[in-house]
């Protein structure tokens, strides 16, 4: 399975209609309003990399409010993350908090630095990434002070990290799409 995130800036005030048409594009997994540098992030998954690339040009840069996008295509991940055990929380609504953190790091440290991300029971999944940054990974908490505390006193604090980047998920948005889900 060929995977890729794309980080999106759109028009002030579209987010929900966007993210709702994201959301009907085949081999979208799953979209996010974010605050930070991006408006939105996207995790679209295919068979090929043909169809990632077809999914990110003919279909979301096209889109109506679209500005610009950065696309982290997946290197691998390998089988450091174990789903299953990971998703309990999230399944079970604890996970209030949510964010991306893309990480830059030093050269040839982007594995190790993948292995060490999943120690923290709160990184959910990563991904080393071709692109501008290394890796990219998804962090959910209880709460946002938890999850501000992970980033900056555990993630950002790992060996070979020169640069990261938080893009925390806007849970608002998420419930606005859920009234209005016609959006």
């Amino acid at each position: 399975m060929v995977k890729a995130y794309v980080m999106m800036c759109c028009d002030a005030g579209s987010e929900i209609d966007v993210i709702s048409s994201l959301k009907k594009i085949k081999g979208v997994k799953e979209v996010h309003g974010t605050l930070g540098l991006y408006d939105l992030i996207a995790q679209i998954e295919s068979d090929t990399e043909e169809k990632i690339k077809e999914v990110v040009t003919n279909a979301i840069r096209k889109m109506k409010n679209m500005h610009s996008t950065v696309t982290l295509t997946r290197s691998e991940s390998g089988e450091l993350f174990d789903t299953s055990n990971k998703l309990v929380g999230a399944m079970l609504g604890q996970n209030l908090a949510r964010a991306y953190v893309v990480l830059y790091c030093d050269k040839g440290e982007e594995y190790p630095t993948l292995k060490n991300l999943s120690h923290i029971p709160e990184v959910k999944e990563a991904d080393v990434v071709f692109g501008y940054y290394d890796v990219i990974c998804k962090v959910e908490a209880s709460d946002e002070k938890t999850l501000d505390n992970i980033i900056t006193k555990a993630i950002r604090r790992l060996p070979n990290i020169k640069t990261s980047m938080t893009l925390n998920v806007i849970n608002e948005q998420e419930s606005q799409l859920l009234e209005n889900p016609s959006s």
